[in-house]
């Protein structure tokens, strides 16, 4: 009877596990991005998409007023739907554009501002130098290798005081611990993994 029990179990854990697949963003290895669940799209996709999407950005921002108010002081949907839809464009011409010279550790920073030094599979953060809502979220394999997790519209000052930056928060960890739970600890090993996985 306990064997049954245990069979079942085992069966439902393995047909709930999260997968992960990882798509190479940039030719020469060093961003990519995971995509969850065989989802159509990756991480940088799905959040390139909203932030492109009129209607789920008026539906975000008409939500979120009272944080668009208070953190920016914008009142107008329409104003910042625009303002979205600008620094998406800029963003997705920045990451399309990295040339094989340009240190992305000068665009993915420590998600914690305080992390002094890093750590193994650090969590980081990208955004255009100024003062935009937009971040990319990433976990970090190996000086200047990232792989992106999501995105999110930021407009209060942590990640933990709304539902859908806590969701980011979340997404990173899960990475990272997928990583960790398939001995993916750097560059090196990442790429025994994809190649372990092609087979």
């Amino acid at each position: 009877m306990k064997l049954i029990g245990f069979r079942k179990n085992y069966i439902f854990a393995l047909l709930n596990k999260e997968t992960m697949t990882f798509d190479k963003i940039l030719d020469d290895g060093r961003l990519w991005a995971v995509r969850f669940n065989k989802d159509n799209q990756n991480a940088l996709q799905k959040v390139m998409s909203q932030w492109s999407d009129a209607g789920w950005l008026a539906d975000f921002f008409t939500q979120n007023i009272d944080d668009l108010i208070s953190y920016f002081r914008i009142t107008s949907v329409e104003d910042a739907i625009y303002q979205t839809m600008e620094d998406r464009d800029e963003l997705a011409c920045i990451i399309m554009d990295i040339s094989p010279d340009a240190n992305l550790d000068h665009f993915f920073r420590p998600l914690d501002n305080n992390r002094i030094s890093e750590m193994l599979l650090g969590k980081e953060k990208g955004r255009l130098n100024r003062g935009s809502w937009l971040r990319l979220y990433a976990i970090k394999l190996s000086v200047g290798i990232f792989i992106i997790t999501g995105g999110a519209i930021k407009l209060t000052k942590t990640m933990r005081e709304r539902e859908h930056t806590l969701q980011e928060l979340e997404k990173m960890e899960k990475v990272r611990n997928f990583l960790i739970q398939e001995h993916v600890f750097d560059e090196d090993s990442f790429i025994d993994y994809q190649k372990e996985v092609a087979l």
